[in-house]
């Protein structure tokens, strides 16, 4: 091409326009955008942090709701057998009871006569 007019005035040509000036690299562009890049991964990384606390939680509150179960359970098996133990307790008192009836006091009875006529013949005689 030719740098002048027909009329002999140099043409002095525009200076290229730039298709977008962000495209050529701006530091300033650069860095927000190195920002903004950061920001997402950062707000991913929180995501699925929060996500992964939730799991825990919910794990957790499942054990801790299945422990309270079995301590519910267990507490209701040692009243059951805390019952028992009192109502054996209780057999073992009226069997012992009716043993000492049954046997001791027959056998007492019957040596109380006894021992009185020992008790009778060991004492000297007034006459």
């Amino acid at each position: 091409m030719n740098d002048r007019n027909a009329d002999g005035t140099k043409i002095v040509p525009f200076a290229p326009q730039a298709k977008d000036r962000r495209d050529e690299g701006d530091p300033l562009d650069r860095s927000g955008q190195s920002i903004m890049s950061l920001l997402h991964q950062a707000a991913d990384i929180a995501k699925d942090n929060c996500d992964r606390a939730m799991d825990m939680a919910h794990k957790l509150s499942l054990q801790l709701r299945a422990a309270e179960d079995r301590v519910k359970e267990l507490e209701q098996e040692g009243r059951y057998y805390q019952d028992r133990a009192l109502r054996a307790e209780k057999w073992l008192s009226h069997i012992s009871q009716e043993i000492e009836s049954r046997f001791f006091e027959r056998a007492g009875a019957a040596q109380q006569p006894a021992v009185a006529q020992q008790q009778q013949q060991q004492q000297p005689r007034r006459s």
